[in-house]
């Protein structure tokens, strides 16, 4: 068995900047030259008392990786925030041609590694903060950690064209998700789920997302991305009119039931039976179990 490849420091900034939004990799390479740069630039004593040699020679060491971090540090961070936006721009190109596409060819002709990338882009186009998690090959456990607020969803994808998902797929998420306290979890596959896996999924907070559904959710937050590119006002009309009060939003009373965050119907207060919030109670969706939404209390 081979020795795994050790990276090295730079690889590892650039592989965090790249994990990164974009935009905070920009900021980190600003800050990186800021910092390296005062280091750079400072005065070190040439001479010094016998007993502070080692902290001359330290100095003079950190103003020499400096000069050149100054500049190298930087350049890494931004190749990663440039990585981070190119890999950003593929994931929503992945959605428009899967939710364009009229058949579900396209999510069925995609590597496992596109397919984990487009269900990662249509939760975070939903409002999710993702985290992609995926292992080196075509199954790796949990795919996707989700979250919103202070609520953790689990995600598994399964990129099978030929073979039906079984019930112990399910099985194995469910055990996760008890054992990480999550709220959801969500199986995702371009294929179809066998009917013990459905039957197992029900009232479990496990919802099913078989190529169709996967299909029909791109276009759908393709769409409503559209439409708020499109409905965001400008800074003009933004701005009140002069002598014009500005209009306060309605305010929900204490205890109201809020809107779903998956369909936007009402909710019901719910007490879990199952897993680690077992007694606890929190929002669910009235549609249930057509809509598996939740929200804590």
């Amino acid at each position: 068995m081979g020795r795994r490849k050790q990276s090295s420091v730079f690889e590892d900034l650039y592989g965090i900047a790249a994990a990164l939004p974009w935009w905070v990799g920009v900021t980190a390479a600003i800050f990186a030259y800021v910092a390296l740069h005062r280091y750079a630039v400072a005065e070190v004593p040439v001479s010094t008392a016998p007993g502070q040699m080692g902290q001359m020679v330290v100095s003079q060491m950190v103003k020499a990786l400096s000069a050149y971090g100054q500049y190298i540090v930087p350049l890494i961070l931004l190749a990663g925030a440039l990585a981070s936006w190119l890999g950003r721009r593929k994931r929503q190109g992945l959605v428009s041609d899967v939710a364009a596409a009229r058949s579900g060819d396209a999510i069925r002709q995609m590597t496992w590694r596109d397919f984990e990338r487009l269900v990662g882009e249509v939760f975070r186009m939903r409002g999710y903060a993702v985290a992609e998690t995926g292992g080196s090959g075509a199954d790796g456990g949990v795919d996707l950690r989700l979250r919103k607020g202070n609520e953790l969803a689990l995600v598994q994808c399964k990129q099978w064209r030929a073979y039906k998902v079984p019930v112990t797929v399910v099985r194995e998420l469910y055990g996760v998700m008890t054992a990480q306290g999550a709220a959801q979890g969500y199986v995702v596959t371009s294929g179809q789920f066998t009917a013990d896996a459905r039957a197992f999924a029900s009232g479990r907070n496990i919802e099913l997302i078989d190529g169709e559904a996967l299909t029909a959710l791109a276009k759908r937050v393709r769409a409503a991305a559209q439409v708020d590119r499109n409905a965001r006002p400008t800074a003009s009309a933004k701005a009140p009119a002069s002598g014009t009060p500005p209009q306060r939003p309605e305010a929900r009373s204490p205890g109201a039931a809020p809107e779903c965050p998956r369909c936007g119907a009402a909710m019901i207060q719910r007490i879990a039976k199952q897993g680690a919030n077992a007694g606890n109670p929190f929002w669910g969706c009235t549609t249930f179990p057509k809509c598996r939404g939740v929200r804590g209390l």
